[in-house]
């Protein structure tokens, strides 16, 4: 399955339990990986169109914890709009300018994970090609089950969208 947006394109595959997800910026990796692990750079562009995200912690080193709130702004996302999505990382590897690992679960406006959903582990890797760089997106889910129920949730649909905001905003701020 693939997602595409114009020249930037949202490639997707499923691997076994895996998620893959790439997408080429005109940026550098340095830039990119900035946009990943600056609190302020990361609140400005993550989440989907019309969706504005609020960090509460954000402690970019290794069992360091990312707690943030994603809040629909968007009237036009019908009953989607005022709603709440919170979400909590704890990450595992950081090789700046190259990779990020991190747990990623859903959670609560005090830290508590969701036990109803998954936790995914999650790998971006930033890697350079001439003026561009390729950033891949791997998702692992402890079973196939909870692969499937992310992605009728929306995942492609949703990180096609939010790429489209990181991209924005690495246009605007090099």
């Amino acid at each position: 399955m693939t997602e595409s947006k114009g020249i930037n394109q949202l490639k997707t595959s499923v691997e076994g339990q895996d998620l893959v997800m790439e997408r080429v910026f005109h940026a550098p990796k340095e830039a990119l990986f900035q946009a990943f692990s600056e609190s302020d750079r990361l609140a400005s562009w993550w989440g989907p169109k019309g969706w504005q995200t609020k960090n509460l912690k954000f402690e970019f080193e290794p069992n360091g914890i990312w707690h943030y709130c994603m809040v629909c702004t968007d009237k036009n996302q019908g009953d989607f709009f005022g709603y709440e999505s919170w979400g909590k990382a704890v990450y595992k590897e950081i090789d700046p300018p190259n990779k990020i690992v991190y747990i990623d679960s859903f959670s609560d406006a005090n830290e508590n994970t969701n036990a109803e959903m998954p936790s995914i582990q999650v790998t971006l890797s930033f890697n350079e090609q001439k003026e561009s760089t390729l950033l891949t997106i791997r998702s692992s889910f402890d079973s196939s089950e909870q692969l499937q129920q992310v992605m009728q949730m929306g995942i492609v649909e949703g990180m096609s969208s939010q790429f489209d905001c990181l991209d924005e905003f690495l246009t605007a701020n090099q």
